[in-house]
C-alpha cells in the first residue's frame, strides 16, 4: 500500500510539530545560529548564577533540537526510501553532534569542582530541577573526561551511532526479500508480512516463510556480521576510555541501576528454564508435530479463538482493558486517536516495527504496522503504554527530569499488555477463546521474560568475547547464538540450523544491553497489574505516582517505590508463578475439551 491511500485519520500528524518542511527548515537555520551561544559559559560554572543560567539554555537547546530531530525522524520513517526526508535527518544529526561538542565542558568543569560544592548545589532549592543529574555527576566522577577528550567523543558522536543506522538501511531497504506463495499468488516478503505468516496455519507457508526470511538474511550476513562486531567493539572502547570494567557495567551505572540486577535476572530465568520446556513440550503435543520447528512457535495453538479485529476495534479493546488505570488513562488514550498520535499502516518503504516517540512541550508520536493479528493489538497497548509514560512525565516534570531511563522505559508498555490480557480472560465465557488467551499469555512470556533474557545473555557474551580479545566471527556468532537457542528452548524444539542467524536481524543488538530490559518490564508488570487490578492499597496511585516520576531520580528507586525489587528474588517468583499458573489452567482445559 501506498501512503497515500491511506486515510488520514490513521496517519501521525507531523505539523503538531512544525507547521511544514519549510517551517521546519526556519527553525534549523535559526538554531544552528543559536547554540554556539552554549559556550559563554565556559570556564564560569564556579558561579552558582552562572551554571542555573547554563542549564536554562542547554534545556531550551535540547528542546529545539529534540522537535527538530523527532520531526525529521518521523518524515524519514514514513519512507526509509525518501532522500530528503533521509537527508534532513542527517543534518539535524550534525547539529547535534555539533551542540554536544560545544557543550562538551560542562560535565567535565562540573566534576572538576570539590564534591562540597557539588552537594551544596544539589541541597539549594533554586537547583531543585537539577538536582538528580547533579548527584548523577558526583557519582559519575571518576568516569568523566577532561574537556578535550569529551569534546573528542562528543564530535565522533554521528560515527558512533552509525552501526544502528547501517543496521536499519540493511534490514528495511537492501535486505534481499524473496517472493512467497500465499494467499494462492506470490507475494513480496515484509518485516510486516513475515509475522503474519509465521502465524499462519499453514504450516508450509511458515516453512517457505521461515526459510525465505534466513536465506535473504543469509546473503547479507557477513555485512551485518561485520557491522554488528564493529558496534561491539565500539561499546567496549567507550567503557574502556571512561574506566568501567565492561560495557555492560558502563551501561547499567550510567543508568543509575545495580549492575546486580543483570545478573539477577539471569540466574533467576536459567533456574526456571524447566518450565519453558514444560510449555514447549505442551506446545509439541497439542500441535500434533512429530518434530516442533522454530517457526511453529507464533502460530496460535487454537487459531479457532483468533481474535484478530480492525484496528478502530483494537482501539477500543485497549481502552476497555486499560479501565483499572482510571478514567484520567483513558481520557488520554482518546486524546491520542482524535489527535493523530498515531501512524496506523504498512506502507511502502515505511520502517518496520513500532515505537513510541515523545517530543517535549507538544505530545508523543507512535508508529505501527497494524496488522488484524491480537499480536498487534498487543502491540497497539504496548506503544500506548510508552505513549501515556511519556505525556504524563512531560506533563508533572521539567525538561530537565521528564526522560525516564531505559531501565523504565519497557514497564508502562508491558503493564498495558498484561491488563489488557487480564480484562480479555475475565470477559470471555467461550474456552476455546479462553485457551486461545491462556497460550498468548505464555507467548508473551516466552518472548518477553525467557527469549529477551536470552537475548541478553548474547550480548553479554558477545561483548565479553571481544573485550578478551575473540574476534566475533561470523562463525562464532553463529555458535554462540545456536547454543544459547538449544539451552532456552530444550530438547522438545528441533534446532533449524537457520535459526543461528537470528542475532543477524535484532535490531535492538544496536543499543547495547537494552533487551533485558523487556523482561525486567514484564517481571516488574506482572506485580503492577495484579496488585492494580486486585484494588490493593494505594496500588493505583502508586502507579501514577511512577508514571509522573520521569527521570526524577534513581529508575531502580522509582520502581521500587511502585512495589517492586528486581534484585529481590521474590519479584520473579511471582512472574514464574503467573507462568507456570497460566500453564496449568490452559493444560486442564485441554483435557476438559479432549475429555
Amino acid at each position: 500500500m501506498k501512503r497515500s491511500e491511506v486515510k488520514e485519520e490513521y496517519k501521525w500528524r507531523r505539523a503538531d510539530i512544525f507547521l511544514n518542511d519549510a517551517d521546519w527548515e526556519r527553525n534549523l537555520a535559526v538554531l544552528n545560529k543559536d547554540i554556539v551561544g552554549i559556550l559563554q559559559f565556559k570556564g564560569r560554572l564556579s558561579c552558582g548564577e552562572t551554571l542555573l543560567k547554563c542549564f536554562a539554555l542547554s534545556d531550551d537547546l535540547s528542546k529545539r533540537l529534540e522537535k527538530l530531530y523527532c520531526y525529521a525522524m518521523l518524515y524519514k520513517d514514513e519512507n526509509l526510501a525518501l532522500s530528503e526526508a533521509a537527508a534532513m535527518k542527517s543534518r539535524v544529526e550534525t547539529l547535534y553532534v555539533s551542540f554536544s561538542a560545544y557543550s562538551a565542558y560542562i560535565v567535565p568543569e562540573l566534576s572538576a569542582q570539590p564534591d562540597s560544592v557539588l552537594e551544596g548545589y544539589i541541597a539549594d532549592p533554586d537547583f531543585s530541577m537539577y538536582d538528580y543529574q547533579l548527584k548523577n555527576i558526583l557519582a559519575q566522577k571518576k568516569h568523566i573526561l577532561s574537556e578535550g577528550e569529551e569534546r573528542v567523543l562528543a564530535l565522533a558522536g554521528k560515527t558512533i551511532g552509525a552501526f544502528r543506522e547501517i543496521f536499519t538501511q540493511l534490514d528495511n531497504v537492501d535486505m534481499p526479500f524473496p517472493n512467497i506463495n500465499a494467499d494462492g499468488k506470490p507475494q513480496k516478503m515484509t518485516h510486516g508480512k513475515y509475522s503474519l505468516w509465521l502465524q499462519s496455519e499453514n504450516r508450509d507457508l511458515r516453512k517457505r516463510a521461515f526459510s525465505g526470511m534466513y536465506k535473504a538474511v543469509g546473503a547479507v550476513v557477513h555485512t551485518a556480521g561485520a557491522n554488528f562486531a564493529a558496534s561491539v567493539n565500539k561499546d567496549n572502547f567507550l567503557a574502556q576510555v571512561r574506566g568501567y570494567n565492561s560495557a555492560l557495567e558502563k551501561s547499567l551505572k550510567q543508568n543509575d541501576v545495580p549492575a546486580a540486577v543483570y545478573d539477577t535476572l539471569l540466574t533467576q530465568v536459567s533456574a526456571f528454564l524447566p518450565a519453558l520446556h514444560e510449555y514447549m513440550a505442551f506446545r509439541k503435543k497439542t500441535l500434533g508435530y512429530e518434530k516442533l520447528h522454530m517457526y511453529d512457535l507464533h502460530v496460535p495453538l487454537f487459531p479457532q479463538a483468533s481474535l484478530g479485529v480492525s484496528f478502530d476495534k483494537a482501539y477500543e479493546l485497549v481502552i476497555d482493558g486499560l479501565k483499572p488505570l482510571g478514567a484520567a488513562y483513558t481520557e488520554v488514550l482518546r486524546a491520542a486517536r482524535t489527535s493523530r498520535w498515531l501512524d496506523v499502516e504498512e506502507t511502502q518503504n515505511k520502517r518496520s516495527g513500532a515505537y513510541s516517540c515523545g517530543v517535549y512541550g507538544v505530545h508523543p508520536y507512535v508508529l505501527l504496522n497494524y496488522k488484524p493479528l491480537m499480536h498487534d493489538v498487543f502491540t497497539v497497548a504496548h506503544e500506548m503504554g510508552h505513549a501515556v509514560h511519556s505525556y504524563e512525565s512531560a506533563k508533572y516534570q521539567p525538561y530537565a527530569k521528564n526522560d525516564y531511563a531505559i531501565f523504565v522505559a519497557e514497564v508502562a508498555s508491558t503493564v498495558n499488555e498484561v491488563l489488557l490480557l487480564k480484562h480479555l480472560l475475565s470477559e470471555t465465557k467461550d474456552i476455546n477463546t479462553k485457551k486461545y488467551l491462556l497460550s498468548y499469555y505464555l507467548d508473551m512470556f516466552r518472548t518477553t521474560l525467557f527469549r529477551q533474557t536470552m537475548f541478553a545473555e548474547f550480548e553479554a557474551q558477545a561483548h565479553a568475547l571481544e573485550a578478551e580479545g575473540t574476534p566475533l566471527t561470523v562463525d562464532r556468532l553463529n555458535k554462540l547464538y545456536a547454543s544459547l537457542n538449544k539451552k532456552y528452548y530444550g530438547t522438545d524444539v528441533t534446532q533449524d540450523k537457520q535459526i543461528r542467524l537470528e542475532w543477524a536481524r535484532i535490531p535492538h543488538f544496536y543499543n547495547a544491553f537494552y533487551v533485558y530490559q523487556y523482561a525486567t518490564g514484564l517481571t516488574s508488570a506482572v506485580s503492577l497489574a495484579n496488585a492494580i487490578r486486585g484494588n490493593k492499597a494505594d496500588a493505583q496511585e502508586r502507579y501514577k505516582a511512577f508514571l509522573r516520576a520521569g527521570g526524577s531520580k534513581s529508575p531502580y528507586e522509582i520502581l521500587k517505590d511502585a512495589g517492586v525489587d528486581l534484585l529481590d528474588a521474590s519479584a520473579y517468583k511471582t512472574a514464574f508463578t503467573e507462568f507456570t499458573s497460566a500453564l496449568e489452567e490452559l493444560k486442564n482445559l485441554q483435557l476438559t475439551t479432549d475429555n
